[in-house]
C-alpha cells in the first residue's frame, strides 16, 4: 500500500504517551468550560434566590450545586455516558450515528440528535462571551474605573481569540494544561481559605439542605435550579472531547483534579457568605487576597480563553462529523496541525460564531445578564443525550426496558426539571440560543432532504452497465487510451456522469473505474473494509469506498491501493469526472417547497467542490454539468 493510502487509513491517531500526561493535556481541553463555571455560578444563584444571605439559603444553594455536580457530571457522564463511545468518539453526534440512524431509518432518533448538536452551537456562542466577560468583571472590585472598559477589553479579547483560529493552536496548546492546573490549585487553595473562616459549610454535604431549600420556597426553589445548572455546563464537553484522549484520561482528571477543586471552590464562597460577605458582586474574587487580585483575575481571564478556545474547536469538529455524516453542506477544512487529527479550522463556522459572541457581549453587556440565557442550551442537549442514552442502554448494552428506563428515567426526571427551570429565562435572553439552534437544525434538515432529492433523481436515470456498454458498441464510441475515474453516488447502474460524458464527448476511455464513496455511521473505518472492488465488464471496474466520519477522504491514494487487490487500470493516466448539478425546483411542484429548494440551492453554489473533499488534483479533473430538478 503507498504512502498516501496509509494516510487515509491511518487518519486516525490513538492518544499516545502515559496516563498522567494525557491526563493533564486533558485539563486544557476538555475541563475550561465547567472549569471557569465558579467565576458566575454561585452569585447567581444567590443572585436568584430571596435573603441570599440566610444560612438556610447559602447551605441549601450550596448542596444543590455540589449534588448537580455529582449526579449529571460524575454519575451520567463519566460513569454511563462515557462507556457508550461510537468507535472511542463520544458527544451527541457520534452517540446519534452509534444507534444506525443511517440504516435504521429513526426519525425520532435523527431529530432529537440534530437538533441537540444544534443547541450545542449556540452554547459555543455564548461561552465565550460569559466566560470573558466574568473573568474581566473582577477589575470592578479592584476598582471601580475600570467598568467602562470591562466590555470592550472583553470584545476585543474575543475578537483577538476569533483571529488567532485559523493558525491553529498546536503551538500554545502544550501550555493549557499547565495553566488549567495552576488555575484547579488557585481555586482549590482560595475554597481552603473561605472554608477556614466557616467550616460548619461542610454540613450542605447532606442533600436535605438541598431539597428543603427547593420544597420550601415554591417557585423561587424552582427558579434557582436555572442558575445552579450553570454549574455543568460543561460537562457535555467530557463526553463530545472523548475522542481526543481517550476515556481513561479524562476521568482521572475529573476525579484527582477538576471536581475536588470545584467542590472546594463552591464551599468556600459560600463559607464567605455565611461569614458576613455581601453577595452584590462577584463572591469569587471576594475569596482572594487583595494584593493577588490583579494576578488572579489575568489567570481567570486565559483560563476562560482555554476555556472559549475549547469550545470553538469543539464547534469545528462538530461540523465536521456533520458534513461527513451529510448534516450538512461540504466546507472548506483546514488541517493547521499534523499532530492530531483535531487540530483543524473551519472559517465559516468560525467567523458566524464570531459575529454571534461579540454581538452577545455588546448587547448583553454583564455575565449576570447572559447567565439567563446560557442554561437553556446545555440543558436541552443533556435532556435529548439522557433520551439517547435509554436507546444505547437497549440496542447496544442489551439492557431490559425496565433496567434502562429505571437508569436513563432518573436522568430524564433531573435534566427536565432543569429544563423546566432554565425554560422560565426564555424571555430574559433564554429565546437566544434556541433561536440560533433552530436556525442550525433548519439548515441541517433542508441540506439532508436536497441531498436525498437530487440522489433519487439520479437513481431514476440508471441505465445498467451491459446495457450501457452495448449501446456504446452499436453507436460506434472510440475508446481511447487512458483510465477515467468516475464518481458517482449510484450503488448500482452505469453512472448518470459517464453518460453525459458519452453524449456530449462521443468517446470513452479504455479503462473504466467507477467509484462510490460512502461515509459510514462510525467515526473510523479499518484499512481491510474501506475499499472494495469488482470487474462487472472487460476492463469496466467498480468500486465502493468506505470512510468513517471523523476521516479525511483521499481518493488517489485509495487508486493506489486498488492495485493490491487485483485491479489493473492505468494509474499513470487517469482523469477523474465528477458531475456538477444545477439544482432547480420541479415544474409539477411535487417536490420539495419552493423556499426549502432555494435554500438548498445556495447552500449547494457555496460548497466545497467535490475534487477539493476528495482530494483530487486540480489538473486532472473534468467537470460535467448538468441540471436536476428536486
Amino acid at each position: 500500500m503507498t504512502e498516501q493510502a496509509l494516510e487515509v487509513s491511518d487518519a486516525r491517531q490513538a492518544p499516545q504517551g502515559k496516563l498522567p500526561a494525557l491526563a493533564l493535556s486533558a485539563l486544557g481541553i476538555v475541563f475550561g468550560d465547567i472549569g471557569t463555571s465558579p467565576l458566575y455560578t454561585f452569585k447567581t444563584v444567590l443572585g436568584t434566590a430571596d435573603m441570599p444571605s440566610d444560612p438556610a439559603t447559602v447551605l441549601g444553594a450550596l448542596s444543590l450545586v455540589l449534588w448537580t455536580l455529582f449526579l449529571i457530571t460524575t454519575v451520567k457522564y463519566v460513569s454511563f455516558a462515557m462507556r457508550v463511545d461510537n468507535d472511542g468518539e463520544g458527544g451527541i453526534l457520534a452517540l446519534m450515528a452509534l444507534l444506525g440512524v443511517k440504516k435504521q431509518h429513526r426519525p425520532t432518533i435523527v431529530a432529537v440528535g440534530l437538533f441537540g448538536a444544534a443547541l450545542i452551537y449556540g452554547d459555543g456562542a455564548i461561552t465565550p462571551a460569559i466566560s470573558v466577560l466574568s473573568a474581566l468583571e473582577g477589575l470592578n472590585m479592584a476598582t471601580p474605573a475600570f467598568q467602562p472598559y470591562v466590555v470592550p477589553a472583553a470584545v476585543a479579547i474575543l475578537l483577538a481569540l476569533f483571529a488567532i483560529q485559523s493558525r491553529g493552536t498546536a503551538a500554545i496548546g502544550h501550555f493549557f494544561g499547565p495553566i488549567m492546573l495552576l488555575w484547579f490549585a488557585a481555586m482549590a487553595i482560595m475554597g481552603v481559605w473561605g472554608i477556614a473562616q466557616h467550616p460548619q459549610v461542610f454540613a450542605a454535604i447532606n442533600p436535605v439542605y438541598g431539597l428543603t431549600y427547593l420544597v420550601s420556597h415554591g417557585a423561587t426553589g424552582f427558579l434557582v435550579l436555572g442558575a445552579v445548572f450553570l454549574c455543568v455546563t460543561g460537562a457535555e464537553a467530557l463526553y463530545a472531547d472523548m475522542g481526543h484522549f481517550g476515556s481513561r484520561p479524562i476521568k482521572l482528571a475529573w476525579f484527582a483534579i477538576v471536581f475536588p477543586s470545584l467542590i472546594i471552590n463552591y464551599a468556600g464562597q459560600a463559607a464567605l457568605v455565611l461569614q458576613g460577605a455581601p453577595t452584590g458582586d462577584n463572591i469569587f474574587f471576594r475569596l482572594c487576597p487583595q494584593p493577588l487580585l490583579i494576578p488572579l483575575i489575568v489567570l481567570a481571564t486565559v483560563a476562560t480563553i482555554i476555556a472559549s478556545q475549547s469550545i470553538i474547536t469543539g464547534a469545528f469538529s462538530m461540523t465536521r462529523q456533520a458534513i461527513q455524516l451529510g448534516w450538512l453542506p461540504r466546507l472548506y477544512v483546514k488541517q493547521t496541525s499534523s499532530e492530531g487529527y483535531g487540530q483543524i479550522y473551519v472559517g465559516v463556522v468560525n467567523w458566524l460564531l464570531m459575529l454571534v459572541t461579540v454581538g452577545l457581549t455588546i448587547a448583553f453587556g454583564k455575565s449576570d445578564n447572559l447567565a439567563a440565557a446560557y442554561g437553556i442550551a446545555v440543558s436541552a442537549t443533556m435532556l435529548m443525550t439522557s433520551a439517547l442514552l435509554f436507546i444505547a442502554m437497549r440496542d447496544v448494552w442489551g439492557w431490559s426496558v425496565l433496567a434502562a428506563g429505571s437508569v436513563a428515567g432518573c436522568f430524564l426526571v433531573v435534566d427536565s426539571a432543569f429544563f423546566l427551570a432554565n425554560l422560565t429565562k426564555i424571555a430574559e435572553g433564554g429565546y437566544v440560543p434556541l433561536l440560533l439552534a433552530l436556525a442550525v437544525y433548519s439548515v441541517m434538515w433542508i441540506w439532508h432532504r436536497g441531498a436525498a432529492a437530487v440522489s433519487q433523481r439520479m437513481h431514476e436515470q440508471l441505465i445498467p452497465v451491459n446495457e450501457f456498454m452495448a449501446r456504446a458498441k452499436a453507436a460506434g464510441v472510440p475508446r481511447v487510451p487512458g483510465t477515467a475515474v468516475f464518481l458517482t453516488r449510484t450503488e448500482t447502474g452505469t453512472p448518470p456522469v459517464m453518460q453525459w460524458h458519452v453524449k456530449h464527448n462521443r468517446a470513452l476511455h479504455e479503462h473504466l473505474f467507477v467509484l462510490r464513496v460512502e461515509i459510514r455511521s462510525v467515526p473510523w473505518t479499518s484499512p481491510r473494509d474501506r475499499l472494495t472492488i469488482e470487474e462487472v465488464a472487460p476492463n469496466f471496474w467498480r468500486a465502493e469506498a468506505r470512510f468513517g466520519f471523523m476521516e479525511r477522504p483521499h481518493i488517489p491514494g485509495l487508486l493506489a491501493a486498488s492495485k493490491s487487490l487485483g485491479c489493473t487500470v492505468d494509474l499513470s493516466d487517469v482523469t477523474y469526472y465528477v458531475g456538477h448539478e444545477t439544482v432547480m425546483g420541479r415544474e409539477d411542484k411535487m417536490g420539495m417547497p419552493a423556499w426549502q429548494a432555494k435554500l438548498f440551492v445556495a447552500m449547494e453554489r457555496n460548497a466545497v467542490h467535490v475534487s477539493d473533499f476528495f482530494s483530487l488534483p486540480g489538473d486532472q479533473v473534468v467537470e460535467i454539468g448538468r441540471q436536476v430538478a428536486i
